[in-house]
């Protein structure tokens, strides 16, 4: 079977249970991606990964004839490629575009309250196969050594400028970890010069590294080696949890019951507003889940990671 990879990071991360317990079924699975993702697929040993060609065609001459089944999750690209080259059963959702393009319709539905982690194991689910087992959902182990006392602090978002704590609170967090004999690297997700990560290592000075994610999957080996990384809600505390690293995560304008990072291990922290989860990647009024999050309740999950029982 050949599974068509999402788009988004935190979508991604999301399907890689229901992968592997495709995988672990007994059948040959392979994942088609976009040139960036390779280096994460390829952290699941076992699955044969396949770049995606920039045009329909090249694609098509790729799988035509080497995969009877494919799963798709959304419409686009790959969908239209999979329907071209006629592969026999092409399975997913029945929502959108994306059901004109399905010869097996899965009848997914989502609930409320449920984690997103469940939209994709379903789809497994109604092939027969089972998704319980702990090993599904383990970090991956991708050979880095953890540093003690590695802290990454990561205060922007891919999501949006909604989804960023102000910068004087990530500064005293930063203050507070090196008091506390820390180390700690400042990652920046963008090209920006004056870019809150950029301002907040510059603040905090010498004692710290600051590290540029570009492109994000390649800061897949620092995360590894990071005791714990504490970080706004974005796709890097996703790819994070994916190679073991413990999250603090800062929720703003989303949902943590739908959207956290995988894992027991992981700790949000989110500040209720009246306005929230809204879900939108700019604010309308005062941005007040972000302000009204205090420095204090982000402090204390923070230091029970580092100062274990306090």
């Amino acid at each position: 079977m050949l599974v068509a990879a999402p788009e988004r990071w935190d979508e991604v991360c999301f399907a890689v249970p229901a992968i592997r317990a495709l995988m672990a079924s007994g059948m040959q699975v392979g994942v088609l991606c976009h040139a960036g993702q390779r280096e994460f697929w390829e952290t699941l040993p076992g699955l044969a990964v396949i770049e995606c060609p920039r045009k329909v065609r090249d694609l098509v001459s790729v799988i035509s004839g080497k995969w009877r089944a494919a799963l798709l999750w959304e419409a686009g690209f790959a969908a239209d490629a999979f329907k071209v080259a006629a592969l026999p059963q092409r399975l997913g959702p029945a929502t959108g575009k994306l059901a004109k393009q399905l010869t097996h319709p899965l009848g997914l539905t989502e609930k409320p309250l449920d984690h997103r982690v469940r939209f994709y194991l379903s789809a497994v689910e109604e092939m027969g196969i089972h998704t319980t087992q702990a090993v599904f959902f383990a970090p991956v182990n991708i050979g880095i050594k953890r540093s003690p006392r590695a802290v990454l602090l990561s205060p922007e978002s891919d999501f949006g400028a909604s989804h960023e704590w102000p910068l004087d609170r990530w500064l005293e967090i930063g203050r507070k970890l090196l008091d506390a004999d820390q180390r700690v690297t400042v990652v920046g997700l963008g090209p920006r010069r004056n870019s809150p990560a950029v301002t907040l290592a510059g603040e905090l000075g010498g004692e710290v590294e600051f590290f540029r994610a570009e492109p994000l999957v390649g800061t897949l080996p620092m995360l590894a080696a990071q005791a714990f990384v504490v970080a706004a809600d974005g796709s890097l505390p996703h790819l994070a949890a994916h190679v073991g690293a413990t999250c603090v995560t800062l929720f703003g304008p989303n949902d943590p019951l739908w959207k956290r990072p995988l894992g027991k291990r992981h700790t949000v922290v989110k500040r209720h507003v009246e306005c929230a989860p809204c879900l939108l990647p700019k604010c309308p009024l005062d941005l007040r889940c972000q302000h009204e999050l205090e420095t204090e309740r982000v402090w204390a999950a923070v230091r029970a990671l580092i100062h274990p029982g306090t």
